[in-house]
């Protein structure tokens, strides 16, 4: 027979951003120690999601099948509002998509993720360093992220870590010049945009920029 599989219930739903992200860090570091507990998957929660949603963050982040939000953050249906392209480049529907998580469901966090290893980076460097373009729209993310890895080269950051660190500070920093929506929403305090870099192999998600301070109490 079977075992019956239950999923525990989340806390309440975090009011300001440094709660938000200490619950996306202990789902972190639950999902690191493989003690994932798989909060708010079951029926009954499903059910209750079906008239309006509450996440309590927004996770913009590379589309890469190894970065999946839900799952190394540790938190389930209705928790956060997830948006992702590859490299996690911003377009005019991604910032429609993070306006609408901050200016009508009210989220307090926004989550920049990116990864190592990313292959959007990785094919932006290797584009700068031969000076030949990819065809079709991959040429698109390349462009977009150009500017994140001459920045690291600047620096002193030829290795393909920095780069992608920067890339999410970089990203962080736009949506402000981007949005006037999110912008005054951080400005307000309503909001924080936190950048977080994930490595693959430990699992592990750090902050590497913040709007505002994460800590709590």
């Amino acid at each position: 027979m079977l075992a019956r599989v239950t999923s525990s219930p989340s806390p309440a739903a975090p009011v300001d951003p440094a709660e938000a992200w200490q619950r996306l860090a202990d789902g972190n570091h639950r999902f690191v120690s493989g003690q994932s507990r798989h909060p708010n998957q079951n029926a009954a929660r499903r059910s209750a999601l079906v008239n309006a949603q509450h996440p309590f963050a927004v996770i913009f982040g590379c589309s890469d099948s190894r970065l999946a939000a839900e799952i190394i953050f540790d938190v389930g249906l209705g928790d956060v509002f997830v948006v992702r392209t590859a490299g996690q480049v911003i377009d005019d529907a991604v910032l429609g998509s993070l306006e609408y998580s901050v200016a009508v469901l009210g989220v307090p966090l926004i989550v920049i993720l990116g990864h190592d290893s990313c292959g959007a980076v990785t094919a932006t460097r290797d584009a700068v360093d031969s000076g030949e373009m990819p065809a079709g729209f991959i040429r698109d993310l390349v462009e977009r992220i150009t500017p994140s890895v001459l920045t690291a080269k600047r620096e002193g950051h030829d290795d393909l870590t920095g780069m992608i660190d920067e890339h999410v500070r970089q990203t962080a920093s736009r949506l402000a010049d981007s949005s006037r929506v999110i912008a005054e929403a951080v400005e307000a305090g309503r909001t924080a945009v936190v950048g977080v870099s994930y490595r693959l192999d430990e699992g592990t998600a750090s902050v590497v920029s913040s709007t505002t301070p994460l800590t709590t109490g």
